[in-house]
């Protein structure tokens, strides 16, 4: 089962699909994590991307891809994929699909974790403190929430249509939310 967690930075993308991972077996594909990964390792990719954050921008598709490609074409991945944050544009989405499609897979579910700005905010500024993440500043956040909105928003509209994309308030309790979320997985 292959599965798609959106929302805005600081919805709890990473803590549903971390619940998901345990819960089915599954791996969890963070483009986060794997950004964050290329920065810690201080290759040319990893420079570029820190510059990006730093703006709040996305990082360019290209990179994103490129990275991601490795993980759907792993065999002891297939079928087993809960996408944390992943596609965030158009272009991502569609080549999600073409590379689900040459490794004969699907999207089985899609959430969208609803949470408003002001949560949102409180949410990174604790995680800065807990987590030591860089990459969480109040002007930063500020930049990537209104980014999300603009850039993630059509991505958002465009798999609303499918009948396997379901919207969650993400500003619930997190046991909550990963009930909701494990009720319709299992129905």
């Amino acid at each position: 089962m292959n599965i798609i967690i959106f929302g805005p930075p600081g919805a709890g993308k990473g803590t549903q699909a971390k619940f998901l991972v345990k819960k089915l077996n599954s791996f969890q594909v963070s483009t986060g994590d794997m950004l964050r990964d290329e920065i810690n390792k201080d290759t040319e990719i990893g420079k570029k991307i820190i510059n990006n954050m730093n703006d709040g921008k996305f990082v360019d598709d290209e990179i994103v891809n490129k990275l991601l490609e490795k993980i759907i074409f792993d065999s002891n991945k297939k079928n087993k994929l809960i996408f944390d944050g992943y596609p965030r544009t158009i272009n991502q989405a569609k080549n999600l699909e073409i590379l689900l499609n040459k490794s004969n897979q699907k999207i089985d579910y899609i959430f969208f974790l609803n949470v408003n700005k002001d949560s949102i905010v409180k949410r990174i500024e604790k995680r800065k403190i807990v987590e030591k993440r860089i990459d969480d500043d109040a002007n930063t956040i500020l930049k990537r929430y209104d980014t999300y909105m603009e850039i993630t928003k059509p991505v958002l509209d465009y798999y609303s249509k499918n009948k396997n994309f379901h919207e969650v308030d993400g500003s619930m309790e997190i046991s909550d939310i990963s009930l909701k979320i494990e009720e319709i997985v299992s129905e």
